[in-house]
């Protein structure tokens, strides 16, 4: 009987721990920056409305998504994977929709800065949380539509963030089912 009573408790510890993981606490978000989505431009960037009306581009923190469009960048992805341009596009497009679902018009997020406010583009580095206390950045990771890029000292999230890859690669989620970016 004890040591079932031991392995109840140790379960419910280890579920919540995990739980923790995924999911922050639904009051943190009352310590970030409210942001009414406009639209999302590729996978780890978007456009936002502050509550003053002001309307800014948020680059997330932590992660990168596949290019969607001919650039310098893809470039450098199709010499360092060996993947055509065409597949990498289209990884990309495949990460915008998961966003675009995460992410709909209108959605009010919640941005969490790091250390560095803007990256050289002026876009806003940004945690992104949900209501429900869901972090975004780790959503892309942990379904296989991100890979981590971390760019210190922007790094408050980079362990929970490499966790969740690590994590997505072992089940094969998103583009670590076929393909090894």
């Amino acid at each position: 009987m004890r040591a079932l009573l031991f392995f109840s408790i140790l379960f419910l510890l280890l579920s919540y721990s995990c739980s923790k993981d995924v999911q922050a606490d639904k009051g943190e978000v009352k310590n970030k920056t409210p942001c009414r989505v406009v639209r999302v431009i590729d996978g780890d960037t978007f456009t936002c409305t502050l509550k003053n009306g002001e309307e800014i581009k948020v680059r997330m923190i932590g992660v990168d998504t596949p290019e969607t469009r001919e650039s310098p960048k893809l470039e450098k992805d199709v010499d360092r994977t060996g993947l055509s341009r065409e597949e990498i596009i289209k990884m990309g497009e495949e990460a915008k929709e998961y966003t675009k679902k995460l992410l709909p018009k209108g959605e009010v997020v919640y941005l969490e800065q790091d250390v560095q406010p803007t990256d050289r583009y002026g876009r806003v580095l940004a945690y992104v949380w949900l209501k429900d206390g869901r972090m975004i950045n780790e959503l892309l990771v942990m379904e296989g539509m991100a890979q981590v890029y971390t760019i210190p000292p922007n790094v408050k999230y980079q362990e929970r963030l490499l966790k969740a890859q690590k994590r997505a690669m072992q089940e094969g989620k998103g583009f670590w089912g076929t393909r090894r970016p």
